[in-house]
């Protein structure tokens, strides 16, 4: 049996089980960062079969009893398939772990500045641990888009001719 092939640019000891995409596309990532993320036991084991997806996902800070707290909301994370009824809710919302300081940071900017928080990837780390990196973002204007597109072309435009010549 094949070992199963590791993205190049992945860390190593980082298992990477759902990922964002559009988000670099659609958003300007500002700051990145790692955080915890609280989960039941089949989700951990629903993630562990690699099936989630971040996709329309999105973090929000609520008032909660300690004070505000970022949650993860609208990620699918589907019923472990070995699971019983004590199975988790597939969009339930998740509780982020961070420190004060970056919750302060993070909603600081969202209700100030109208930043959004927006998931990245979902891996697990060489502890095994599920992480989430999250980012600010800003929505990105349309021209932006078109720009990015356009150096997204001309990159790998200009790799084709450099391998084509040498």
């Amino acid at each position: 049996m094949a070992a199963p092939k590791k993205n190049k640019k992945e860390a190593p000891g980082r298992k990477t089980v759902a990922e964002n995409r559009r988000a670099r596309f659609e958003y300007s990532l500002d700051d990145v960062i790692e955080a915890g993320i609280v989960l039941t036991g089949t989700e951990v084991k629903a993630l562990r079969e690699g099936k989630a997806n971040i996709a329309e996902s999105y973090c929000s800070p609520e008032a909660g009893p300690n004070g505000t707290e970022i949650w993860l909301i609208n990620a699918n994370i589907p019923e472990y398939s070995g699971g019983n009824r004590e199975n988790h809710a597939p969009k339930r919302a998740r509780k982020l772990l961070l420190s004060k300081r970056q919750i302060a940071t993070f909603t600081g900017a969202v209700e100030r500045k109208g930043y959004t928080i927006v998931p990245l990837k979902l891996v697990f780390n060489d502890r095994g641990l599920a992480k989430l990196d999250i980012a600010l973002a800003q929505g990105k204007k349309l021209h932006d888009k078109r720009e990015t597109q356009k150096d997204r072309d001309w990159g790998r435009q200009k790799q084709r001719l450099l391998r084509d010549r040498g």
